[in-house]
Formats: structure tokens, sequence, C-alpha cells
């Protein structure tokens, strides 16, 4: 819709250039483009009080009198940060907890890690080999004895060569032996998505690649706070866990983080923006992408204004971001989507294969006479990131527009 709009105001933008005055000038976007940055989301909580209500926190103190919200502190962290104070609380708390990976020793390519090695030793933070099926099948070994094991896989599109270990050993390890054994100790980070200039293999999106295998559980997600909290559930979690950090996330997205030590529920969606006319389903970087997308819709910049019609600027849209990837949130996008009667889902991977077509097929069974238009997905294209057009590549807010108002004029 708003691509056949667009090519029918060509003349329009035109018209800026002619000499004879006119007031049908439209100005082209900023060299920045028309979204804002991740900073300046209102999704971010940035102040202490905020904070301290996320909901669904659970604090994790020993002590009971540490149940009182209001004598707690925060501290302004990015994500990176974030991953760092949720390692060193796990570190501190659980004697056999140990973290290795590639060059995490010194604090990793991202400094995820930074200090943890001279703060606890490095018997607990310690290097290992450039071998990923290595690194996984000893994070598997080490939790099958007992230990707390929190593996690095460096980037997410190099998580293939652990793939064997990941899918045929960790997910069936409880299974294959009755439930006498379990390897829930394990949970593997990697830094995962676009950056906007990471090319062919520091750019994919693999989450969709697990989604078969029963017995992992895969995490993502969005901000500082979750981060945090959904790591150390992740880590305390009795069942092995990818866990997969958007990697341009790590210095844009800032918030205030509690400092003590808090979970946040697995497999449980959050509604970030309640609505009652679509529902916009996404996880990671994308929610920012989608956050951008309402707002063009709601008050449209002088440049998009003449391809959205007044009729939909009205428009209330749940925006959810499911978080746990795998066991996904069912009950909470299918009730969503039963208000809505439309669902629009976001991600970064391909198409083909993506998460989006198990959500639209489950979501299709179970509330197929509910829905007003077909379940839409926004997803990167099924190639590989080029270097140059990766930007072209991720489904940015005016793609996601777009999809959002042939939705809802369906």
């Amino acid at each position: 819709m708003l691509t056949r709009r667009l090519r029918s105001t060509l003349p329009l933008f035109s018209r800026r250039w002619q000499t004879t005055a006119s007031n049908n000038v439209i100005e082209p976007p900023s060299a920045g483009g028309h979204s804002s940055s991740v900073a300046s989301s209102q999704l971010l909580r940035i102040t202490r009080e905020s904070a301290l209500r996320t909901p669904g926190i659970s604090w994790q103190d020993e002590e009971s009198d540490h149940n009182i919200v209001g004598g707690r502190e925060t501290r302004k962290m990015n994500l990176y940060q974030a991953v760092r104070d949720a390692l060193s609380i796990a570190l501190s708390k659980d004697d056999s907890a140990v973290i290795f990976g590639e060059d995490i020793a010194f604090g990793g390519v991202f400094r995820c890690t930074m200090g943890l090695a001279e703060e606890f030793g490095r018997e607990r933070v310690f290097n290992t080999p450039l071998t990923e099926q290595g690194i996984a099948g000893f994070g598997i070994g080490l939790a099958s004895m007992g230990h707390t094991a929190i593996a690095e896989i460096q980037f997410s599109d190099y998580i293939f060569p652990a793939f064997d270990q990941l899918v045929n050993e960790a997910a069936k390890f409880r299974y294959r032996s009755g439930g006498h054994f379990s390897i829930g100790g394990l949970t593997v980070r990697t830094p995962t998505m676009a950056v906007g200039h990471g090319g062919l293999y520091h750019s994919q999106s693999p989450e969709g690649f697990f989604m078969g295998a029963s017995g992992l559980k895969v995490v993502i997600p969005r901000s500082p706070i979750q981060c945090k909290g959904l790591l150390l559930s992740a880590i305390r979690d009795p069942n092995p866990v990818i866990f997969m950090e958007p990697k341009v996330l790590y210095r844009s997205a800032v918030e205030q983080v509690p400092i003590d030590d808090f979970a946040l529920p697995l497999s449980r969606a959050e509604i970030l923006i309640p609505g009652s006319d679509l529902t916009l389903l996404t996880w990671g970087t994308p929610v920012y992408h989608c956050e951008s997308a309402l707002r063009f819709l709601k008050s449209p910049p002088p440049s998009l204004a003449p391809l959205i019609p007044s009729s939909l600027r009205s428009a209330k849209v749940e925006l959810i971001d499911l978080r746990t990837i795998l066991p996904w949130d069912i009950e909470t996008v299918v009730e969503s989507v039963r208000r809505t009667k439309r669902l629009v889902i976001v991600h970064e991977a391909g198409m083909t294969g993506g998460v989006g077509g198990e959500i639209a097929a489950e979501v299709g069974k179970r509330a197929f006479l509910r829905l007003e238009a077909p379940v839409r997905r926004i997803t990167g294209w099924d190639v590989p990131a080029g270097l140059q057009f990766e930007k072209f590549n991720m489904p940015d807010a005016v793609r996601i527009l777009d999809g959002i108002m042939e939705t809802l004029s369906y």
C-alpha cells in the first residue's frame, strides 16, 4: 500500500526542485531518516521508579527485608553492562558457575565479561579454542556433572558448528536418560541480529533454526533490564537455554537497572502498548522499529503524511514483545489476537522457515474465526545479508508501517 502510494506521489517530491513557489512542496526526510534512535525510545525505563516497577520482576534476595522496593537502588547501564552485572551475580552466588568462550577472559569482543576473570579467577572465567562445537560439548559435559556452565558463542552466525551438540545432545539429554540426568545448568549466550554493516557472517538471526529442538529454550531480550532479569532466569532454569543478545543494542539501549539480584519470567510475553485494533508481535531489536512505525501511523512526518489515510491514524495497535521464542507464550498472543482480530509479526530473520510461520499457524488454528485479515509477516528478505545492502534487508519502520496499514485496511 505505502509503496504504491509513494510511487504516485513522486511528482510531489520533484516539485521541490522547481524554481517557482509552491505550497505543495514536501521536504524529504533528513539524512538520518525518519526513525528516532533507540536511546530516545519511550519503552526504555530511564527512571529509578519505573525500573523498580518493571512488570513481572521477582527479587531474588536471601534476606526477606530486602523485598521492599523503596530501599532498592538502580544504576544507569547499557545492555552489555547489564549482561556483565548478571554474570557477576551468577558467579558470586553460585560457586559451581563458570564462564568460557572465545576471548572472554579479557572481556570478549563486546566487553560483556570485562573484569570478571580478574574478579573471580581465571579458573572460573577462561578462554577456549576457536571451536563452537567444542564449546557446546564442553558445556554439556560440565553441566552434566552439576556445574552451572555459561558458554559464549562469539556471534550467533557461528553457532551452526555447535548445532549437533545443542540439538542432538543438549536438547535430548534429560529425555534420553528417562529424567535421571540433566544439563539444566547450561546456558549458551550469543550476540545476534544485525548492526547495519555486519554482512554475511555477523548479522544473522538464527533463532528459527531451533524451533524444532524440544528440550531447549531460546530467549531474546530487548533492553538492559530485560537482559539482566531474563539472563539470570535462564542461568537458573532447569533446562538448557540459548540466550541471544541483539548486538546493536549492546550500547544503544540504556536504562536504569536495579543493582540487586532479580529475575524476569521465561516463556511469558509482555504487552508493551495496549491496543484493540491490531496485534503487532516482535522481539529483540525490531521492538524499536515497531515503536517508530506506530508513531508514524499516529503522527506521520510531513513527507509520509500524504501516504497515510487519516482514517487509520486513530487505530489502537497492541505491541507485544515475545521475549522467549521457545517455548513461546501462546496464551498471551492468542488472547490478544482474539481481541484485536488482526496480527502482524515482525522479525529480522528471513520469512521462509522463520519463527513467524509457526506463530501464524498456531494463531490460525486457535483464532481463525476471529481473524478479520490474514496474518501478515514482515521479515528480512530470503537472501544473505549483503554488506552495503544490509539496511534494505531489515524490516524497518516504513515497511512495518506499510504492513500495518494493509492489514488494517483489509
